[in-house]
């Protein structure tokens, strides 16, 4: 009777002290962002502060729990990363992204393994490290460039962000063949590299394919209230996954092309199904790294902090540029923009998830690695991650941000239209800028339906005169499309 009776206090403390966490990392947030330190590092040190050797006291050691929850996690994650992908973009840079998914993680495991080997430790934990840390982190890529609201060159954005959501199914096959390798007598199987190409066709078959069977799904199918539009999605996501995984694909992959199939194409309710994964993702975004954070010991880093904080120098000085420029020396980039790559080699979730495997499967030595690998993610974090933007002045691939309105006019439908509503930040250079709306030529289906100007919202009438800096909302017929934008310039995206 006792327990039952101290069972929901001990519940009502978790959820006290996890929601004292949730609430700091969004509070916190924006004053951190404006430091220039990436947001993740917040969450994963405010986790470590709710453990069982910190203040909140919750004591996590459950790798199993962390793998399994933190999997679903970046299944969120890499789903509204992928329906913010365009899909030309992707399809531009998927070349130099999958060199670095592939070749460029076999040479970073292989000279992270050479250098820890150097510093003493065991060819075992050697590899194991290497294979580990080998791959970036879509989480924490995903949270850096669009949480720190950068704006890079799609040759490069496009390339970093692609490659952190396909270069999982590498570090993964060079992560369990050191597994295998350490816990019995089996010689190393270099033919499993192999396997890599397929798992990652498998993905992307299966998950485009799930996609537009998702898509047709979604608007075909009548649902009674808009709230289960976002649980359809989020089901065919985890559909995506599944089928994928059992297929021997890549689940991650196939996710995330499920994403780019149904964000490129007409959804009903659009802009609000976007906001609903946006939020998921960013709480995923919170929980995982809070969730890792708790995973950690503090007594237990100092004792491999210069061995952790050796390596984590030679990833991003040494390791992670000499794999970028050999993959990337075929492809047309430019000198800034393999510098720039070389330099952003975010490592964050995967690779701690990964890291709890060998722990998992009982490997000698195993949480030692973790801890090492743990202080990586948190040196990389903070060395090439606070000095994104800095690095992105210098090499002048920041791509100017506009001004956003101050208030956003939408249409949603569960149907797809044959007219729509699109924003123009109104420039100086634009054919109507200083006009009266009256004078303007418009189609005879077209309107400006409202002006911004500031924070003041204007109703159009013929004497309204477009100024510079405004945003100016146009509703106007599929067929003169081209035309509004010629007048007015490019859309805003909203």
């Amino acid at each position: 009777m006792a327990a039952v009776l101290t069972e929901p206090y001990g519940t009502a403390t978790l959820l006290l002290v996890l929601g004292a966490l949730i609430a700091c990392s969004a509070l916190l947030s924006r004053h951190i962002d404006r430091l220039g330190v990436p947001i993740v590092l917040l969450f994963l040190v405010l986790g470590m502060l709710g453990g069982s050797e910190a203040a909140g006291g919750i004591t996590f050691a459950d790798y199993h729990a962390a793998v399994r929850v933190g999997t679903i996690y970046l299944v969120l994650i890499l789903l509204d990363g992928g329906m913010n992908a365009p899909w030309q973009a992707v399809r531009h840079f998927i070349a130099p992204a999958a060199a670095l998914a592939t070749a460029g993680v076999v040479l970073t495991a292989g000279f992270i393994a050479v250098f820890s080997r150097l510093l003493g430790l065991p060819w075992t934990e050697a590899l194991l490290l290497g294979a580990v840390v080998s791959s970036t982190d879509a989480a924490a890529v995903l949270a850096v460039l669009r949480g720190g609201r950068l704006r890079l060159q799609p040759s490069v954005g496009t390339t970093l962000e692609v490659e952190s959501c396909i270069n999982d199914p590498m570090a993964v096959i060079l992560t369990v063949t050191m597994i295998d390798v350490a816990t019995s007598t089996t010689a190393l199987r270099w033919s499993l590299l192999a396997t890599v190409p397929l798992q990652l066709a498998v993905g992307a078959t299966v998950g485009a394919l799930l996609g537009y069977v998702g898509l047709h799904l979604v608007r075909k199918v009548y649902l009674p209230t808009v709230g289960l539009y976002p649980a359809l999605t989020l089901a065919i996501a985890f559909l995506s996954f599944g089928a994928a995984t059992l297929l021997e694909g890549s689940g991650l992959m196939s996710v995330y092309f499920t994403a780019i199939v149904l964000g490129n194409s007409p959804l009903p309710y659009r802009s609000g199904l976007i906001r609903v994964h946006e939020s998921l993702a960013w709480l995923s975004q919170i929980a995982l790294f809070l969730m890792l954070g708790l995973l950690v010991f503090p007594s237990k880093l100092p004792a491999v902090a210069g061995t952790g904080l050796a390596i984590a120098l030679f990833l991003a000085f040494v390791a992670r540029p000499l794999a970028v420029v050999l993959c990337l020396l075929p492809f047309r980039f430019s000198l800034r923009e393999i510098l720039y790559m070389s330099w952003i080699g975010l490592r964050g979730a995967v690779p701690i998830i990964l890291g709890a495997f060998p722990v998992i499967a009982q490997v000698p030595g195993a949480e030692r690695v973790f801890n090492i690998v743990f202080f990586i993610v948190v040196v990389s974090t903070l060395l090439p991650g606070a000095t994104i933007r800095q690095v992105t002045r210098w090499l002048r691939l920041a791509v100017p941000e506009s001004p956003a309105p101050s208030a956003i006019l939408e249409i949603n439908s569960a149907h797809p239209l044959n007219a729509e509503i699109a924003s123009f930040l109104i420039d100086p250079a634009a054919s109507v800028c200083d006009v009266l709306l009256s004078e303007i030529g418009l189609p005879p289906d077209a309107s400006v339906m409202l002006v911004v100007r500031g924070n003041d919202l204007i109703a159009p009438r013929g004497r309204t005169r477009l100024l510079a800096g405004d945003h100016a909302y146009v509703f106007f017929r599929a067929a003169d499309r081209v035309y509004v934008q010629l007048l007015f310039g490019r859309r805003e995206s909203n």
